[in-house]
């Protein structure tokens, strides 16, 4: 078995088809985010905190997250303290998404917490947690893959494909992400 199936298979674990509570708990997120999110001013990011942490997500103190941002499941979410989700930025939280305290997530970003198995004919979905470390910065519309953790401190190019964890105090860019530099 290769490296790369190791990790796959071991970051990534199957769920179940959503049930009814689930897809309720859905569609009432939707239409809040279309709405009462969506439609507030850039500078009331207490607002929006507020709408988050009443769907379950955990939000710290001074949190940015942008109106035009597009969040999956805010239950799945944690949001430390003075961390940002930047404009147009994408979290499918189908699995815990964590930005941990001062993470920065610039715009247009895709955070992907789900893939689906193609060795299977059903294509069945499979989710890994993607860990935002203190002080990381993933910078603007970078893609950050299901069961990824970008280490504290670390940089992620911009427009950069992270599919293995970065290292703390790395900086990485391309598709694939590579180390470049330490910071």
């Amino acid at each position: 078995m290769t490296k790369s199936v190791q990790i796959y298979r071991g970051r990534l674990r199957p769920v179940s088809p959503p049930n009814g509570v689930d897809k309720v708990r859905r569609l009432l997120w939707t239409l809040v985010e279309a709405t009462l999110y969506r439609w507030s001013p850039v500078p009331m990011h207490g607002w929006r905190s507020m709408l988050l942490r009443s769907f379950g997500a955990r939000v710290g103190s001074g949190v940015h997250s942008y109106p035009s941002v597009r969040i999956w499941a805010p239950w799945n979410l944690e949001l430390g303290t003075r961390s940002c989700l930047g404009p147009r930025s994408i979290c499918y939280s189908v699995d815990q998404v964590r930005l941990e305290t001062d993470a920065i997530v610039s715009q247009g970003v895709h955070l992907c917490a789900a893939t689906h198995d193609h060795r299977k004919t059903a294509f069945s979905l499979l989710t890994g947690e993607i860990v935002i470390g203190e002080g990381a910065w993933v910078a603007a519309e970078a893609f950050v893959g299901p069961g990824v953790t970008i280490g504290r401190c670390a940089v992620v190019g911009a427009r950069s494909v992270v599919m293995r964890d970065v290292p703390e105090n790395k900086v990485v860019v391309g598709n694939p992400a590579r180390i470049i530099s330490s910071r």
